[in-house]
């Protein structure tokens, strides 16, 4: 490692900190806490020196005492020389404390020309009277002169060496059991054989990249995922303990759906019956049994209204983006079963993946009934040829940000009109059943263009390919919930397309992530009760406030805005609004009952179970049509390892699941929790300004709100940071930096805030008390804490579809992206200019 990089006091303990000089620079203990070690150290650190003044001032006190017995000094009047007045009494004496004392009135008398020595006082030598003076002094009196000179010398040396002995004095060290066992985690996960200006992500977490290769039954692996897996076993616990404090019929409801899906004798022994007689009654399907019957409108209205799928489009119900008090009909592009047009465009990149899919569509062809094996691959394969067509008309989600552009509202009536292939008004009427509609009911668009096209290749096809096409998207989204032999299907294709090794997870890990996709508000109260402390709530809410004020504190210095506009987007920060832990209606047992008061499950029909509940939760969709939106309204469930903001209501959202550590603890410090849970505030901060989020006024509503100028000057801006990361690269292929943008936005902005709302609690509080043995400032610790979040290892194959299909750069970006763009950074770990770290240019949006 480069020790010019690395601040002065921090170089020996960056390299091997327990080797040199231990008690001067890296152990500096807390003499009231710590019993032998503490107060042994504290001595060695900082009390030594000044222990060795006090011991030289007793030698200098016990030597005049013994002098100044025999001198028995005091001088007589007629012992004064003529022509001058000699120092006796009157200038100095010995006190009988052994004192050397100055009276006043001949201090002032012995004021004048002279030379003024360091330490303040003033010697005047007088001429040839003096002289003759202090040749008539006795030798013992100029030796206890001399003696009194060297004492307050001495004495002034000590002064001066405590006080720099203070002023270059390191903080003080945290020893209490959890300091100790955070910075236990944080050594871990470096390596210090890397410089941190050379790559930071892999100097945080080198030692944890090695440490955590990705687990069997996963194509990746990171903190949030390791943080999932604490939270799933809690909730496991809760689901399994029918004596748990269950306090409302909703919980019991999630415990008896988990207890369905945990019934593994029941499913195996229905096998595919439930799904085959569910075809049976939409119509049937060609692939395992002939089909002539030309119901394609029917069929599209039963597979989206009751059964979740989104054939060829969705559509759903959510605030309206230009009037965010009402609720709309919305409709939008989809219908791929691969995550992304990519893999169906690009085949040969591509060729693994989807000869896997087509292999994966034919074993669920044969195991629901399917007689010839090679009939049922050319019928797939022409479901996947259809596919490969909606993809082609697919517009690319990077050409999508611009929501100004892509809002179309239009009326059911004008709708038949873009799509003709669609009989709309039954469609609507049936999805949104038993919310009456008619053709002048305002539907929002956000692909016209796809509409227009997919309407064009539905009259093109083949009815019978449509039927198989559609049934082909129920079988894909119900095919988990039945025997063993899908669940084996699955997991081939997932080892083909995200690398996962396959394995045998656990089947209570399906069935708790399950429970909680459907009924996870229900399980939610159960893992709020068990697990989320009130207080939390009031120290998020200290959080966010501070780093609000240190964005806002940034918005002010920012030169290529224009006021009106900052004027605008200071009370649009002013107006967030923040939902901590949980939705209030989980909590009180009559709410949570009433939400859930028309469903029910049944704990041996698992299948059934879930059926339900989709059609139960298309019920929920269609009350909200003509209700306003609803801040309890979450689209994420408390146990949620994650944290979103909410253009419409202008809101930021932080789920119980979050508030834990590596994110936040109570008893870290908090330049940690800063560096945790502090960015991930300013993350979402950052989203009501990001190209999307800033198009959306205080008040959730889209609407060009910004003036003209700075609207130009924010492209500029981004399009420095589009090019910075499009210039990353993960096994050759490069991120892409336009569809990436919003986050890497809020990603720099949100680092930017939390840094500086650290800076302004030090400032209020003092400095922390040190970890021990890291070496590391606490402005380092923070940088460090970031980082560490987003420690991860991923699949290859896992890279490229995050690369294809994340709105989030890879882990390792969100890292070296960001610090790279910081100064602070590279002030803090002594980066020189040009190095990987600290590059010259740097990108700034907020």
């Amino acid at each position: 490692m480069c020790m010019s990089h690395v601040p002065r006091l921090r170089q020996a303990a960056l390299l091997r900190p327990s080797l040199l000089f231990p008690w001067r620079e890296q152990v500096y203990l807390r003499p009231s806490r710590g019993l032998l070690g503490a107060m042994g150290a504290e001595g060695r650190g900082w009390a030594g020196p000044a222990f060795l003044c006090f011991w030289e001032f007793l030698q200098i006190k016990l030597f005049s005492r013994l002098i100044s017995q025999p001198l028995g000094f005091s001088a007589r009047e007629d012992e004064q020389p003529a022509g001058g007045r000699c120092p006796s009494q009157s200038l100095l004496q010995m006190s009988t404390y052994k004192r050397a004392t100055l009276d006043e009135e001949d201090l002032v008398d012995s004021i004048g020309e002279g030379d003024v020595y360091p330490n303040g006082i003033q010697v005047n030598f007088r001429g040839s009277g003096s002289r003759s003076c202090w040749t008539e002094r006795s030798h013992g009196e100029k030796r206890l002169l001399v003696l009194v000179v060297v004492l307050v010398l001495s004495l002034l040396a000590c002064v001066l060496a405590l006080g720099f002995q203070y002023r270059d004095r390191p903080p003080r060290v945290c020893l209490t059991e959890p300091c100790i066992s955070v910075t236990s985690s944080i050594l871990s996960s470096l390596d210090r054989a890397v410089n941190p200006c050379e790559d930071f992500f892999r100097y945080a977490c080198g030692g944890w990249m090695k440490a955590n290769p990705v687990p069997d039954g996963h194509s990746r692996w990171g903190t949030f995922n390791n943080l999932w897996e604490h939270n799933q076993a809690v909730m496991k616990h809760l689901l399994e303990n029918t004596t748990a404090n269950v306090s409302s019929e909703a919980e019991r409801k999630a415990q008896r759906y988990y207890q369905s899906c945990m019934n593994e004798t029941k499913i195996e022994e229905l096998k595919a019956k439930p799904l085959m007689e569910l075809i049976e009654k939409l119509g049937g399907w060609n692939i395992t049994s002939p089909w002539n019957k030309e119901n394609f409108n029917k069929t599209l209205q039963e597979v989206t209204a009751h059964y979740h799928t989104s054939p060829f489009f969705s559509v759903y119900v959510s605030a309206d983006s230009k009037n965010s008090n009402s609720n709309v009909i919305q409709v939008d592009q989809s219908g791929l079963g691969l995550p992304s047009r990519d893999y169906y465009l690009n085949k040969t990149e591509n060729e693994k993946v989807l000869a896997g899919y087509l292999n994966y569509m034919v074993r669920l062809g044969m195991l629901l009934g399917g007689e010839d094996e090679e009939a049922t691959r050319q019928q797939m394969q022409q479901i996947l040829d259809f596919e490969t067509a909606l993809a082609n008309i697919t517009i690319p989600q990077e050409k999508r940000r611009d929501e100004e552009v892509i809002y179309h509202k239009v009326t059911a009536r004008e709708l038949q009109n873009v799509a003709p292939a669609i009989d709309w008004i039954p469609f609507l009427t049936a999805v949104f059943y038993p919310v009456e509609l008619n053709e002048s009911e305002p539907v929002v668009l956000y692909a016209r263009e796809y509409l227009e096209q997919v309407s064009n290749l539905i009259q093109a096809t083949d009815r019978c390919l449509l039927n198989n096409y559609m049934i082909w998207n129920l079988v894909r989204k119900t095919s988990s919930f039945l025997d063993q032999r899908f669940q084996d299907a699955e997991e081939k294709f997932m080892e083909v397309m995200y690398g996962t090794k396959k394995t045998c997870l656990p089947r209570w890990k399906f069935c708790v992530s399950d429970t909680d996709n459907n009924l996870g508000f229900a399980l939610g109260a159960m893992f709020v009760k068990a697990t989320f402390a009130e207080d939390s709530k009031k120290i998020a809410e200290e959080m966010i406030t501070e780093i609000k004020t240190a964005f806002e504190e940034s918005l002010a210095t920012l030169q290529w805005m224009d006021e009106e506009t900052r004027k605008s987007a200071k009370e649009k920060a002013d107006a967030i609004y923040d939902m901590i832990g949980y939705p209030k209606f989980i909590m009180d047992p009559k709410e949570l009952d009433k939400v859930f008061h028309d469903y029910d499950a049944v704990s041996d029909l698992y299948f059934e179970n879930v059926m339900q509940f989709y059609n139960f939760s298309a019920r929920v969709a269609a009350d909200q049509l003509r209700k306003s939106p609803n801040r309890d309204q979450w689209s994420m469930t408390p146990p949620t390892v994650n944290a979103y903001y909410s253009p419409t209501k202008n809101e930021i959202v932080f789920p119980a699941g979050i508030l834990q550590a590596p994110f936040y603890t109570r008893t870290s410090p908090k330049a940690l929790n800063f560096g945790g849970i502090g960015v991930v505030v300013g993350h979402e901060l950052t989203h009501a300004f990001d190209d999307q989020g800033r198009e959306y006024d205080k008040d959730g509503n889209l609407r060009p709100w910004w003036k003209n100028s700075s609207v130009e000057a924010f492209k500029q801006q981004t399009e420095c940071m589009v090019e910075q990361y499009s210039n990353y690269t993960v096994n050759g292929e490069a991120v892409n930096g336009k569809h990436t943008l919003g986050e890497n936005i809020a990603d720099n902005g949100g680092l930017k805030a939390a840094y500086r709302a650290y800076q302004n609690w030090v400032k209020k509080n003092g400095h922390e008390d040190a970890l021990p043995t890291l070496g590391l400032s606490n402005n380092q610790l923070f940088f460090v804490g970031f980082a560490q979040v987003w420690c991860s290892v991923r699949t290859p194959e896992s890279s490229h579809e995050g690369l294809i299909t994340d709105p989030h750069s890879p882990s390792r970006f969100r890292v070296i992206g960001t610090i790279s763009n910081s100064k602070e950074f590279s002030e803090h770990f002594r980066c020189p200019p040009g190095s990987p770290m600290n590059p010259q240019k740097k990108c700034e949006v907020w």
